[in-house]
């Protein structure tokens, strides 16, 4: 008899052993998967979000994974307390766990607590909200967004100068870096939406409203932009490109541009009276 119950306590032990053998696995592989993985680390610290190229975009990105992180801290905390409740008080033999009915400080902490996170989380979005639609009296450039079915047109109304999206040809909006833009947007159909990922913003483009925003460029580069508003048929087509230069190639830009529209030699740069930033293109523009 001993022999069998020394026996049955081995095979008990090692069906135990057999049972954690898959947590040992997947603990062992966890780090290997991440590995593999070929995550970027500061990528995967922004949540995959791309790395802003505005002071405004640094706002935001704040805001997002500052409010993910208090979303993964509340999620692992509650499912630590659901773990441990059901291994903790789970049924063992023929009795049953003692049960209790209510615990007041304990629910006054469950009622109390997410209003708490709300509100911390509501002051934050409401503070960046208002940092990111602010707008100053005299910003550096103004950029007119005209969004048609199915291209772009940007003007440069200090300028005097507009470039319209043709079919097949995709529009570059050239921006100077390190200086305050103001967008100007308005569209003489339907509503699209001005959207560059690596601004970290989007803003509609309503018809009969222009509305506006304004960032502070900080990073050089060339960036794709896209319509995040389903507009028609061809919406896939609505693309533009942003280019972030340095000043003075900016200036050049201008002069390059200005002289070919001038001398009729380019389909997609034109001259304009000036004015305004939000000169729509006419029932007869390209489509």
């Amino acid at each position: 008899m001993r022999r069998s119950t020394h026996c049955g306590a081995s095979l008990n032990g090692g069906s135990r052993s057999l049972r954690s053998t898959p947590w040992r696995r997947a603990l062992l592989l966890l780090p290997l998967i991440v590995l593999l993985s070929g995550c970027d680390k500061d990528k995967a610290l922004r949540f995959g979000f791309p790395e802003p190229v505005t002071q405004q975009g640094h706002r935001i990105l704040s805001l997002w994974t500052g409010a993910f992180w208090a979303a993964l801290v509340v999620g692992v905390f509650v499912y630590a307390l659901i773990l441990w409740a059901c291994f903790r008080f789970r049924r063992r033999g023929s009795r049953v766990p003692r049960q209790v009915h209510y615990n007041v400080p304990i629910e006054a902490l469950y009622v109390a607590l997410p209003f708490v996170i709300i509100g911390v989380l509501f002051y934050y979005t409401a503070r960046d909200e208002t940092y990111v639609d602010k707008l100053t009296k005299n910003p550096d450039v103004r950029i007119g967004v005209v969004g048609f079915q199915w291209n772009w047109q940007f003007n440069y109304p200090d300028e005097k100068l507009q470039v319209t999206g043709r079919p097949g040809q995709i529009p570059t909006l050239v921006l100077p870096v390190d200086k305050r833009i103001l967008f100007i947007e308005t569209s003489p159909d339907v509503i699209h939406s001005f959207w560059v990922p690596d601004f970290l913003f989007k803003r509609d483009v309503v018809p009969g409203r222009a509305n506006r925003f304004e960032v502070r460029t900080d990073k050089t580069g060339t960036f794709d932009g896209r319509c995040a508003e389903l507009c028609g048929v061809y919406h896939s087509r609505m693309l533009f490109t942003v280019k972030i230069v340095p000043e003075n190639e900016y200036k050049r830009f201008l002069i390059t541009a200005k002289a070919q529209a001038a001398a009729g030699k380019s389909d997609i740069y034109s001259t304009t009276s000036g004015g305004t930033a939000t000169a729509a293109v006419t029932a007869g523009s390209p489509h």
